[in-house]
């Protein structure tokens, strides 16, 4: 895509979904359009699209209507409209976290995450549906019902940021935030066409989150998109300013001599299990992708790390978590408390990890820092790492949901993690790279993740992927639900 766009003056269209926020951005700057003009064209896409995908929870467009009539015009997303995905608060919308019990309810404060956001100049229309406090790997809740994903109407999107990328796959908005604790950004951008990027741990401003939360150093929040620039700019304008390395411009990683790159392939994931011949040829198009650009692709055997220990230490600090929030919630509210509203899932995870002792807490804590010091040692000479996202293209809807059973429910969660939570242990960055389309169509990603702080490493190699295999095409025959598919 150019890095300018032209429209003629005041025009509002669907050509507008066919820009990144970048494009966007630079139109509003030019004085070509105005915000508010962005704002009513993404109003009404999501209002004629939204219908069939249901990727939001809520909205608030006359707040966003509000916003863009007063925004400066000179930020680097000035005027851009976007969605939070429904786990972050901000400010004057809805905050439900996938939940029944707290639909609808409003939230006055935000974090210095959505504060550097509106720095910026992104327009909040409203918010992206999740599973219930991001549990599942796919976004079907009793609250707000199946998101489906607009490669293929029956089908998942994934979870949790699946609102998300649905809404930036279908052209509601250019891109959107997501979070990601175990592959809630990368794995449904495998599922839906998407750049899908994790930062290193640390690399962004606070997102609010209480700190003793006990799987809150694996939580990272960015966006998911359609261009690697929009992502590289959504970087860039959340990093802490407090940062002995920060990222370069984007000007200054395009220009700079060119790596080349010592890059480990690797086909089971971190427990053993086999990709489909989907995501295999997925994965073998992304080896030879990275030839051709001149890098070295040898074959590497997987992180490795106790799989068992680790996923122990994952579902019961979550447990943990959701039962320390739980119990909050029954304390404010008393006898009025229902824990029915609550998913069947939810409540089980937390009712797993009820009583557990102080000393075990810390013995599962010391097996996820294990965990990270073992998956380094993947990385000791290989620059970059590469896998499958996933395992499999997108799959049903109705295959996975908050009334399974909770041990099919873990299960399933370990085969849609398989690649992704190693990058969450270590702290790596990590991206899924839309490179390849199954015979009926469907996106699937491949998996790239590099020591912790070497974002730029992978950025560069992102933006080398895309001039070689633009995917933005792909994207472009979906600004309309009508032209999805009903696999």
């Amino acid at each position: 895509m150019n890095d300018t766009a032209a429209i003629t003056p005041g025009q509002v269209s669907d050509e507008f979904a066919m820009l990144d926020a970048t494009a966007q951005a630079d139109l509003v700057r030019r004085g070509e359009v105005t915000p508010l003009e962005l704002v009513d064209a993404a109003i009404a896409r999501i209002e004629r699209i939204n219908p069939d995908i249901n990727a939001l929870a809520s909205v608030d467009f006359d707040l966003a209507r509000k916003r863009a009539a007063e925004i400066e015009t000179n930020g680097p997303f000035a005027g851009v409209p976007t969605l939070i995905k429904d786990l972050m608060p901000y400010p004057g919308h809805a905050a439900a976290f996938g939940t029944r019990l707290f639909a609808g309810q409003k939230t006055p404060a935000g974090s210095p995450y959505t504060d550097a956001l509106d720095a910026a100049g992104l327009i909040t229309l409203g918010k992206s549906a999740t599973s219930e406090f991001g549990l599942l790997g796919t976004t079907e809740t009793l609250s707000n019902g199946a998101t489906r994903n607009p490669w293929g109407v029956s089908r998942s999107p994934g979870g949790s940021s699946g609102g998300a990328v649905a809404a930036v796959a279908s052209g509601m908005v250019p891109m959107a935030h997501a979070s990601d604790g175990g592959g809630s950004i990368r794995g449904p951008s495998s599922f839906t066409g998407l750049f899908g990027f994790k930062p290193s741990r640390g690399r962004t401003v606070s997102n609010g989150m209480p700190a003793e939360m006990p799987t809150a150093r694996l939580i990272a929040d960015h966006c998911v998109s359609r261009s690697v620039r929009d992502s590289y700019h959504w970087l860039s304008v959340t990093e802490r300013a407090d940062r002995v390395t920060m990222l370069p411009s984007l000007e200054a990683l395009r220009k700079s001599p060119r790596q080349r790159l010592r890059i480990g392939a690797y086909r089971l994931d971190c427990f053993g299990s086999q990709p489909s011949s989907e995501a295999q040829t997925a994965l073998e198009t992304g080896i030879r992708l990275c030839r051709l650009l001149g890098h070295d692709v040898i074959d590497v055997q997987g992180p490795t790390i106790d799989t068992r220990a680790t996923s122990e230490a994952f579902l019961t600090l979550t447990g943990y978590s959701i039962g320390q929030l739980l119990n909050q919630v029954r304390q404010m509210l008393g006898s009025s408390f229902n824990p029915d509203l609550f998913e069947p899932y939810t409540l089980d995870l937390a009712r797993r990890a009820e009583g557990t002792p102080p000393e075990t807490l810390a013995r599962l804590v010391a097996a996820l820092h294990l965990a990270e010091r073992d998956a380094d040692t993947s990385l000791a000479d290989i620059d970059i790492l590469l896998s499958p996202t996933v395992p499999m293209p997108a799959f049903p809807l109705g295959t996975h949901g908050p009334e399974q059973a909770p041990a099919e429910a873990d299960a399933f969660i370990a085969r849609l993690a398989g690649y992704t939570v190693v990058a969450s242990l270590a702290g790596w960055p990590a991206m899924s790279v839309p490179l390849h389309r199954t015979a009926n169509g469907l996106p699937i990603g491949c998996h790239f993740a590099a020591a912790r702080e070497r974002d730029d490493l992978l950025f560069s190699l992102a933006l080398q992927l895309e001039e070689a295999a633009p995917w933005m095409s792909d994207l472009a025959t979906l600004p309309e639900v009508t032209a999805c598919r009903k696999s």
